[in-house]
């Protein structure tokens, strides 16, 4: 495409209409002009396709905090071509990923989609997943510009931010993004920034992002986080997102002839979404070209790699782990038989297949003996687990009608089944429904394999009712209370009681009305236009027998795994935790089995931290995030010692949720939201406050031993070795001069006898500063492979860091980043915590100067 006369040819109506999504997923076509619609798609842990609702399956990844434990820059990189492999499959030319805000808290709803709560590890491993990704031809897209740290009220908060903090930790990895991958698009967040939305942000968007970072590619904004026609278009977003548009059609033009905007600025809009057709036209695809899968053991191999390489050994004591394939074996707890493969909201997507904890577990030890012990579900779990529908497949049939219930006769439009009773129907489309409101019908038979209570529940962004056996049991319509569900806009879940017998067949219907109907309407939710219904059932258990048939299992053997944690519906997209605490039970579990078994191993699965008051009475705790389609294998390879653990934590693991620096900063206070801890974000707050940490940051164990050997920094150069033994440091390096480069350099000697990998980690401190500062920074790592014995037992390694990037802070007055002159200290361990961490080297920067862009 000749981006410039094609724009040229266009006029301003077709200018405006490419400014905006046609409908949830795609981007207008102009055929007289040759100009394709686009396919975007989720996400930061896997490519969905183009449907929220009973999609494609897909290849779905370990979630950003467990691909940040990896610290492994090489294979997120060859993770980010298998995603933009995924995308080409699913005819999607832009990938909305990946994710890399910043955890300021355990609680926020969406931090088990970031990497890190460090934004040098966050931003290198980035800028991997983005090269990776575009390396295949597909454009990848960093999310959120920026700030958006949180769900409560997203849309309408003001992240109040120092200028300070907004360079070195929020904006920073997507800097480092920028100059390392140069994404060719971007997304914008839904909330303000220092009182301007980021996707009217003139500041943000073409201060920073286009004209000091030199970024000439594609702004769109976050779904429905378009809040204005000539500020935004002012300010550089290029398309609204979804269609059809809220805010640009009519009002555009009225916008241009009004002179609100000009013309010129609506071509620059055009031309970045022109450049980005041109960029894609290479891979060949179109929105009518099939969804396909790319479900291969190639695939299932890499997944189980990497779901592994950042599975995190907390503890070890007294040689638990790994665990012997040849002693008895029992699996209990909540996340055992049940695959908590992703985090909620549009990291969701429809799995190739998730192995649970259990069939990994049993892959080894075929006789292991499971008991559920405790139950840790937020809402009832899907009823299409436990029914067939009419036509005896798994799951349920959904029928799609254009009339009400109270019609007689009416016929469906479309009928299908699902296996998946979450319904989000936002992006369902059918050539006779021109509306969103339209009517559903779900129906499922559940048949008891004993005699019991069974509970049934509605969660909906619209109206429900269910019945069974023709019996009203659940009513979401009559009265409707506000929730959290379906991005903040749906009910809380309403639960009915049916007593079933065992054997006898019993009918379950739903009956749906989509969103405009709903008598919700929650402030700083997310609307979303169609809605949708989650169904849930199950039998009612009693917590004291669970919880005494669990112990009573784990007397009986000689090792048991209790696998707890949270799962889709305590983190997702749309809410922030309450609470940093496990689901009731989970911890009572823990002990009661620790409690007659010495030989525990705790698995826990979450995004972010949970409270773990149990932890100094187990012996050994694996933390192992959310896995992907892998995660029970992956698991049971770590825990066998089919690989050798080599995860580090990407967040600090506090041991209260109140110790953490955000504590009391994160509540919406009369909009604003006051990021009080300013650069004190995660360790640096620890460190600096001296408050203890249960598990420190870059933390992570092995089932052999590494030490570090003749370390030494070399600048421009000129190398000096470590520190010596009675704590002299060397002469320092640099002193006449600003240094071009830095090069940490060193021996990792394997002194145990498996083989393994180890995180070299380098940290920055400026003992002469003028400004405060953290105690140290991390300012690169690299994660090495090392055999055993004399000769494979030993590797060199240089990590190269950039003098601008390690030493600089930003200056409010100057507004620039200074590289001030004064001494400073290089720091190499295998962990942040001090004991792992000593000096490595000294030197000096001369003269201090200043800098702007990349």
């Amino acid at each position: 495409m000749d981006v410039e006369q094609t724009l040229a040819k266009l006029s301003l109506d077709e200018k405006i209409e490419l400014l905006s999504g046609v409908d949830f997923w795609h981007t207008k076509a102009i055929p007289r002009l040759n100009i394709p619609s686009l396919r975007m798609s989720d996400g930061p842990n896997g490519v969905r396709g183009s449907r929220l609702f009973n999609g494609v399956p897909a290849a779905c990844f370990p979630c950003g905090t467990a691909l940040g434990a990896t610290w492994d820059t090489d294979l997120i990189r060859a993770a980010g071509v298998m995603m933009g492999k995924e995308a080409i499959a699913k005819a999607a030319s832009i990938l909305l990923g990946p994710t890399i805000n910043i955890q300021r808290s355990p609680l926020g709803g969406r931090g088990f989609e970031s990497y890190s709560e460090d934004p040098v590890l966050a931003g290198n491993l980035a800028a991997a997943m983005v090269a990776g990704i575009q390396s295949t031809g597909v454009v990848a897209t960093p999310k959120h510009f920026v700030g958006n740290d949180q769900e409560e009220q997203r849309q309408s908060s003001n992240s109040v931010i120092s200028p300070r903090a907004l360079r070195e930790v929020y904006l920073l990895p997507f800097q480092i993004t920028e100059r390392d991958a140069r994404p060719m698009a971007y997304m914008t967040s839904y909330n303000k920034v220092n009182g301007i939305h980021a996707s009217e942000n003139v500041e943000l968007l073409q201060g920073i992002l286009r004209q000091e970072w030199g970024f000439d590619g594609l702004v769109v904004s976050d779904w429905f986080g378009t809040y204005s026609v000539a500020e935004a278009i002012n300010a550089g977003l290029d398309v609204e997102m979804p269609g059809p548009t809220r805010w640009r059609a009519g009002l555009a033009k009225l916008s241009v002839s009004s002179r609100k905007i000009a013309e010129p600025v609506i071509d620059d809009r055009v031309r970045a979404l022109l450049k980005t057709i041109d960029r894609v036209s290479g891979l060949g695809i179109s929105i009518d070209t099939p969804e396909t899968t790319v479900d291969t053991p190639q695939t299932a191999a890499k997944l189980r790699e990497i779901a592994a390489a950042g599975t995190v050994l907390l503890k070890n004591e007294g040689g638990v782990l790994p665990l012997r394939k040849e002693k008895t074996t029992a699996v209990i707890g909540p996340n055992a038989a049940f695959a908590a493969y992703s985090g909620g909201g549009s990291a969701r997507l429809r799995p190739y297949y998730a192995v649970t904890p259990l069939e990994g577990i049993q892959a080894y030890v075929p006789s292991t003996r499971y008991a559920l012990g405790a139950t840790n579900y937020k809402k009832l779990p899907m009823l299409s687990a436990l029914t067939v529908a009419p036509d005896g497949s798994p799951g349920m049939e959904m029928r799609i009608y254009l009339d009400p219930p109270s019609q007689p006769h009416r016929v469906p439009v479309e009928a299908f089944n699902i296996t998946d009773s979450t319904c989000f129907l936002n992006d369902y489309k059918h050539p006779a429904i021109g509306t969103n409101l339209f009517y559903a019908e779900v129906e499922g038979t559940l048949v008891p394999d004993a005699d019991a209570d069974y509970l049934f529940s509605l969660t909906v962004n619209g109206l429900a009712r269910l019945y069974v056996d023709g019996e009203e049991v659940v009513d979401n319509e009559t009265v409707q209370r506000p929730g959290e569900s379906f991005f903040g806009s749906g009910s809380a879940e309403e639960i009915g009681r049916k007593f079933l017998k065992k054997d006898r067949p019993a009918k379950v219907l739903v009956q749906f009305t989509t969103a405009p109907a709903s008598k919700l309407r929650r402030a700083g939710a997310t609307q979303m236009g169609v809605g949708g219904v989650q169904i849930g059932g199950c039998p009612q258990t009693d917590a004291a027998t669970l919880l005494s048939a669990a112990v009573d299992l784990a007397k009986q053997v000689d090792q048991v795994v209790v696998c707890i944690g949270l799962n889709s519906e305590w983190e997702s997209e749309g809410w922030d935790r309450q609470t940093m605490d496990l689901p009731p039970g989970s911890d009572a579990l823990v002990e009661a089995v620790a409690a007659v078994n010495a030989n525990v191993v705790v698995v826990n699965q979450s995004g972010t931290p949970v409270t773990m008051p149990w932890a100094d009475r187990v012996p050994a705790i694996v933390h192992a995030w959310y896995g992907g389609n892998e995660t029970g294998n992956a698991i049971a390879d770590v825990l066998f010692g089919q690989v050798n653990p080599s995860g580090k934590l990407s967040l600090s693991w506090p041991i209260r949720v109140q110790d953490n620096p955000a504590y009391i900063n994160t509540a919406v206070d009369d909009g604003d939201v006051l990021y009080g801890e300013g650069i004190y974000v995660g360790h640096r707050w620890y460190e600096k406050t001296e408050r203890e940490v249960l598990f420190p940051f870059g933390h992570g164990l092995s089932y052999t031993t590494f030490e570090l050997r003749d370390l030494a920094v070399g600048v421009d150069g000129e190398s000096k070795s470590e520190v010596n033994n009675t704590n002299k440091t060397n002469p320092a390096l640099g002193a006449s001069k600003t240094p071009k480069t830095l090069t940490v350099s060193g021996e990792l000697v394997n002194t145990g006898d498996r083989p393994g990998a180890e995180v070299v980690q380098v940290y920055m401190s400026f003992p002469t500063s003028t400004v405060p500062r953290p105690v140290k920074e991390l300012k690169g790592f690299r994660k090495i492979w090392v055999g055993v014995g004399k000769e494979d037992g030993i590797k060199r390694f240089q990590i190269h860091l950039d003098p601008k990037y390690a030493c600089s802070y930003w200056s409010e007055t100057s507004k620039a980043w200074v590289l001030e002159r004064g001494t400073y200290h290089v720091l190499v361990g295998t962990s942040s915590r001090s004991s792992q961490v000593r000096q490595a080297g000294v030197f000096e920067i001369g003269q201090t100067s200043r800098w702007t862009g990349l």
